[in-house]
C-alpha cells in the first residue's frame, strides 16, 4: 500500500523562511543578517518565525543547508551524466567558470562565504561549512580515484592531495575574482586546472 503524507501548513512556512532568509544569509552573513531582514523578507510577523524556529541561530543553519543542498544538486546534475573521469572534473570546471559574476546561488559560493563569516565566531556554522567542505573534497578524490582505476590517469597520482589543489584553486580564484572584480583571474586559474588534468592526469 502507498501512503500519501500532506505537507502540513507549519512545514510549508518553515521551509518558505528557510528559502527566503538563504539568499540574505548568504550575502550579509550572519552578523549582517538581522531578524528585522528575516521578517521583511518573508513578510512574517516576528511571532511567525520564531513560532517556527527558536532563534536566529537555527535559521541561519537551516539557510546554509538549503544554499549548499541547492549547489550540490545543481552541479551533480551536470556531473554525473558525463561517463569518464576526466569528463566529470572538466565539467565542474566549466560549471564555476563565470561564478562570481553569475553564480547559481544568489551571493555567491555558500561554502566560502559562510567559512568566512564562521570563523571561530560562529562554531555551530564552521561546523557545518566545515563538513560541507570535506564532502566536497571526498567527491572530487573519488572521481580521481575513479580515473586511476580504470586507467584513465596516472596511477602515480595521489588523489587526495590533487582533490584539495583542485578545489583550492576553484575556492581561491572565487575570492580573487570577488575581491578584485574580475572574473578572469577566476577563469585563468580554472584554465589552468584543466591544462593540469590534460597534461598531468591523463595517460598518454
Amino acid at each position: 500500500m502507498v501512503y500519501f503524507y500532506k505537507v502540513t501548513k507549519a512545514a510549508r512556512t518553515r521551509e518558505f523562511i528557510i528559502m527566503k532568509s538563504a539568499p540574505l544569509f548568504n550575502k550579509k552573513g550572519y552578523a549582517g543578517t538581522s531578524m528585522n531582514d528575516i521578517m521583511q523578507a518573508t513578510g512574517l510577523a516576528k511571532g511567525g518565525v520564531y513560532g517556527n524556529f527558536k532563534n536566529k541561530d537555527e535559521i541561519a543553519a537551516a539557510a546554509f543547508e538549503y544554499s549548499y543542498n541547492l549547489l550540490k544538486e545543481d552541479l551533480a546534475k551536470q556531473v554525473l551524466p558525463q561517463k569518464t573521469a576526466a569528463e566529470k572534473l572538466f565539467t565542474i570546471l566549466r560549471y564555476y567558470r563565470n561564478y562570481t559574476i553569475a553564480p547559481t546561488i544568489e551571493g555567491g559560493c555558500p561554502l566560502q562565504n559562510t567559512a568566512i563569516d564562521a570563523d571561530d565566531a560562529y562554531p555551530f556554522l564552521k561546523k557545518k561549512a566545515k563538513e560541507a567542505f570535506q564532502e566536497m573534497l571526498t567527491v572530487l578524490q573519488k572521481i580521481i580515484e575513479k580515473g586511476i582505476r580504470e586507467k584513465h590517469f596516472r596511477r602515480n597520482l595521489d588523489a587526495r592531495r590533487e582533490a584539495e589543489l583542485f578545489y583550492a584553486q576553484i575556492e581561491g580564484g572565487i575570492m580573487m575574482a570577488k575581491v578584485s572584480d574580475d572574473v578572469t583571474i577566476l577563469n585563468r586559474l580554472l584554465d589552468n586546472l584543466k591544462q593540469r588534468v590534460e597534461t598531468e592526469y591523463i595517460c598518454n
